[in-house]
């Protein structure tokens, strides 16, 4: 419950903070309401393996549950999460068969960004963000 009220008061900070952006503000803006989306997913798979670590399903079932829920859960008018593991390898875009299982550590952008490796790295280093253009679902275009 005391999670929960953190997060409230940081996207009611966030949104006062917000309101008045400039592009600046407006580009800090949208890193926080991400990284505040991310800690959401997070936390939701770290529930499902708590399960799993009380014995009250198995790795399988766990790993099964976390992909569906995470492969549905949605933010805004257009964000989707997806995972990789530690080896690039994908287990969650929005249903996309051609690239769930399949090992992304050597794709790049448009503008030559390894982006799994550069997710991994931050990852590794406590959190961050990277800048990568990526086709949307339902999109033609990379976009930022």
């Amino acid at each position: 419950m005391q999670k929960l009220r953190m997060v409230v008061l940081a996207v009611l900070l966030m949104m006062a903070f917000c309101l008045p952006a400039s592009a600046q503000q407006g580009a800090v803006c949208q890193d926080l309401l991400i990284k505040s989306e991310v800690e959401t997913a997070v936390s939701l798979l770290a529930a499902i393996h708590a399960r799993h670590q009380k014995g009250e399903m198995t790795l399988e079932a766990a790993k099964a549950l976390g992909a569906n829920l995470l492969r549905e859960l949605r933010f805004g008018s257009d964000g989707y999460f997806w995972a990789d593991t530690t080896e690039g390898v994908n287990v969650v875009l929005y249903g996309r068969k051609d690239t769930e299982g399949r090992n992304r550590i050597k794709d790049k952008d448009a503008q030559g960004v390894f982006y799994v490796k550069e997710f991994l790295a931050k990852g590794t280093a406590g959190g961050g963000y990277v800048e990568y253009l990526f086709t949307k679902k339902g999109q033609t275009k990379a976009q930022p």
